[in-house]
């Protein structure tokens, strides 16, 4: 056998033949939450695929999309979305839109409780509580915008 047959027969998924494979996924089906998954691997691929990075990091990034083995199984693709988020955040420090946002509520509501049970707590203790989360979730709202604006100024964002 030739180079080119072996070639044939391993077929590489590229940022375009991933892109039409959930394009394609996303039209066959009408369940909700795998047309969720769908739209949401679409939104990062095209975002990939309009980006300004380098032939290795597509090269790299293609890799990854083979390993992750997409196919039309929809908890699989799950576990391949989370995956493939993972590693676009660890190897080209790449968030989605809102990552930070959401986070900084997160902590800010964790963080929140706890300021409104020991600071706040001449307030009776559920408004304590209460102030506390909302100030706590405020706070994260402005640091988590602001981490957002600074990554997609710098390009990070996908």
């Amino acid at each position: 056998m030739s180079l080119a047959t072996n070639q044939e027969k391993i077929k590489i998924m590229t940022l375009k033949n991933a892109l039409d494979h959930f394009k394609n996924l996303e039209s066959k089906t009408t369940k909700k939450s795998e047309i969720k998954i769908y739209r949401k691997f679409i939104q990062i691929l095209t975002s990939l695929e309009n980006s300004d990075l380098l032939d290795s990091e597509i090269q790299s990034i293609e890799q990854q999309l083979d390993v992750l083995q997409l196919n039309a199984t929809t908890t699989k693709n799950k576990k391949a979305l989370k995956q493939f988020l993972k590693y676009l955040k660890e190897t080209f420090s790449l968030t989605p839109k809102g990552y930070y946002t959401n986070l900084g509520i997160g902590l800010g509501s964790s963080f929140g409780i706890i300021f409104g049970i020991v600071v706040l707590s001449n307030f009776e203790r559920s408004l304590g509580i209460s102030f506390g989360i909302a100030l706590g979730m405020l706070i994260g709202l402005v640091v988590g915008r602001n981490l957002d604006s600074r990554a997609k100024d710098a390009g990070k964002m996908i």
